[in-house]
């Protein structure tokens, strides 16, 4: 198979599925329409496919001519909260929602593999299965679809993600944490209400919320190696009704981040004697709730190297690009504990083309000329997984 000859007959398909996913987006389980058309392409192009994941995602089996092993691709559907202000002509039809993360890309660059692989299945040896996921962003979908059976007889799974920090072009395929793992905490304070004009008689929870705030920020800075990465985040912050009364209740609402899975029982224990020691010392009490959300995204060696020489193949020799771990999370982790498998950050960065806008900006856009080497890179792999056989 020419992979690039091959692909480049499919790239008007791709950019049109781009489009029309990206100006009808949908916020995380609310996936109907995107997943619609999933299946109607799917349907249109014989490809087998069973719901799988909460009540939108969507799994189709491609199986080769030849037996082999099974890998697992994933591209996840999802939109975000987001107002989209890139006045692009396929720019979002839905008010406030917005493809602001790039899943419009990875929906249409699976469902071309899809019909790539389908097409010359002839060629392919074992099964590959495309996991259109639902709700990445709030952490549902991945455990949704493995309870529902996706990763049963799964030899290996393989995810991209387009990235704005990464050129046009180039690939990140590195081996071990590429994306952190994503905790939640809240912190309820109760203090003493009472009069403003008399916060002698009260226990002012603005006041013990505002320590809490700060003393949490000593935990990474005093309690984390320095060699370690770890983040405590105070997104949220809530106290008072009104300017002459004093404060009985307060709020806090925060996440975590790090790699090493460890420190999932760490930062809970820290954030909980902080939050808790810090409103006794002001006559208040505070309960703490830590919430484990993600694992961290951790890939696997060997067939990190595969993918990296899939690249190589697909893309050329000088595709690969050094990108750093981020602290943002993924939940194709619950799919890496399942098996070994890696995730790749596609480069779709063009400042000349305004490709240059963070994930979850506003403005954010890709260059769509590079979304053809997700395609290249998904088939590539899944050959290449059974090559041989």
């Amino acid at each position: 198979m020419d992979i690039n000859q091959i692909a480049a007959s499919y790239n008007d398909y791709l950019i049109e599925m781009r489009r029309h996913f990206h100006a009808h987006p949908e916020v995380s389980t609310k996936e109907y329409e995107t997943s619609k058309t999933v299946k109607a392409e799917l349907d249109k192009y014989g490809i087998e496919w069973r719901p799988c994941g909460l009540e939108t995602g969507v799994l189709a089996t491609i199986k080769g001519a030849k037996p082999g092993k099974t890998i697992l691709l994933r591209g996840d559907m999802d939109a975000l909260s987001v107002q989209e202000e890139t006045g692009a002509s396929y720019a979002s039809q839905n008010p406030g929602v917005m493809h602001a993360c790039g899943h419009d890309c990875h929906t249409a660059a699976m469902l071309t593999a899809a019909r790539v692989l389908n097409d010359h299945k002839d060629e392919l040896c074992g099964t590959v299965k495309l996991a259109f996921q639902p709700a990445e962003e709030v952490a549902l979908g991945a455990k949704s679809m493995i309870e529902q059976g996706a990763m049963d007889g799964v030899d290996a799974c393989f995810a991209i993600h387009v990235w704005s920090d990464v050129e046009a072009g180039k690939v990140s395929l590195e081996v071990g944490p590429r994306m952190a793992a994503a905790d939640m905490y809240t912190v309820n304070v109760h203090g003493r209400g009472g009069h403003g004009s008399a916060p002698h008689q009260c226990v002012d929870a603005v006041v013990v919320t505002s320590a809490i705030v700060q003393n949490l920020q000593t935990i990474v800075s005093r309690e984390i190696c320095p060699a370690d990465a770890a983040v405590v985040t105070v997104g949220k912050m809530q106290s008072g009704s009104r300017w002459n009364i004093i404060a009985e209740y307060g709020e806090l609402e925060g996440t975590t981040r790090y790699y090493d899975p460890s420190f999932t029982a760490v930062l809970e224990e820290a954030i909980t004697r902080v939050a808790t020691q810090t409103a006794a010392a002001y006559r208040a009490e505070a309960t703490v709730n830590y919430t484990h959300l993600i694992a961290p995204t951790v890939n696997e060696p060997a067939f990190t190297e595969l993918a990296a020489k899939a690249a190589q193949k697909a893309l050329g020799e000088d595709c690969l690009y050094h990108q750093p771990a981020v602290t943002g999370g993924e939940d194709f982790s619950f799919f890496l504990e399942k098996a070994p498998g890696a995730i790749a950050f596609m480069g779709v960065r063009n400042e000349a083309k305004g490709a240059c806008w963070a994930q979850h900006h506003c403005k954010y856009d890709v260059d769509e000329d590079a979304l053809i080497n997700s395609v290249k890179l998904y088939v590539q792999v899944a050959l290449d997984f059974n090559a041989g056989c």
